[in-house]
């Protein structure tokens, strides 16, 4: 097995809050992480989160994955930088949605939203990609919600349009890629997520969902799975017996 000083970790929606735990947690276990965001506060804001001791096996480039030019770019940004990249998270989109119900809303945040979440995912995962897909020892995480499967409240529908999208390209490419020799995996999240000073009852602490994604990437052994979490014992139990 390769070890996790040689791995390099590109999380996607690394800045974000799911993110931002998956980041501190590979970090702290030896990995070196690099981040790509267009918010180049955000990303400084992940520079003072994460463990100081760990600050310089994290790299951050300041580009938009969101589009084939600005993705491409990235990635070229990304290489010169850290040379290779053994595994990818990808997290991204946004957490919540309370536009309200679909006739009080436009066209226009119909796109956002699909953009945002679908759109964006399809993007960068056909430009990265690449870098992993024929290394057995190398892996590719998707981070989804269940959204895409249960109205959270009045007013959260086109979260739930965009994120029925994100899990419908999920499967589209378990099943359109079943030899691929990359680990590739889905990561379902039934629950809210924050960090510990946004704690509501039944969330899952970003940290400790840090710690689970990276023992997933660390453990490099199951593909084309989809696990569930929708509580925080569902995280004690990877913790604690792997069952990842």
């Amino acid at each position: 097995m390769t070890p996790n000083s040689d791995r390099v970790v590109l999380a996607l929606g690394g800045a974000g809050t799911v993110g931002s735990g998956v980041v501190k947690a590979l970090l702290d276990k030896g990995f070196k992480v690099a981040v790509i965001s267009r918010d180049n506060s955000r990303l400084e804001r992940l520079g003072s989160f994460v463990s100081a001791s760990t600050k310089d096996n994290l790299t951050t480039i300041v580009g938009d994955v969101g589009t084939e030019e600005g993705a491409e770019l990235a990635k070229q940004a990304l290489l010169k930088a850290v040379g290779k990249v053994t595994d990818i998270v990808s997290s991204l989109g946004f957490s919540w949605w309370q536009g309200g119900p679909p006739h009080t809303q436009s066209l226009k945040d119909l796109q956002w939203v699909i953009e945002t979440l679908l759109l964006s995912t399809f993007v960068s995962w056909k430009t990265f990609f690449p870098l992993v897909r024929d290394d057995p020892t190398c892996t590719y995480t998707f981070i989804t919600g269940g959204a895409g499967e249960k109205l959270l409240m009045p007013g959260t529908g086109f979260l739930t349009v965009g994120a029925a999208s994100t899990l419908a390209f999920c499967q589209v490419l378990r099943e359109e890629y079943p030899e691929v020799a990359c680990k590739l995996n889905q990561l379902k999240i039934n629950t809210g997520v924050a960090p510990p000073e946004r704690m509501a009852p039944g969330y899952l602490n970003h940290l400790h969902l840090g710690e689970g994604v990276a023992a997933l990437v660390e453990r490099c052994t199951s593909s084309h799975s989809v696990f569930t979490v929708s509580c925080p014992d569902d995280i004690k139990t990877v913790l604690l017996e792997g069952d990842l």
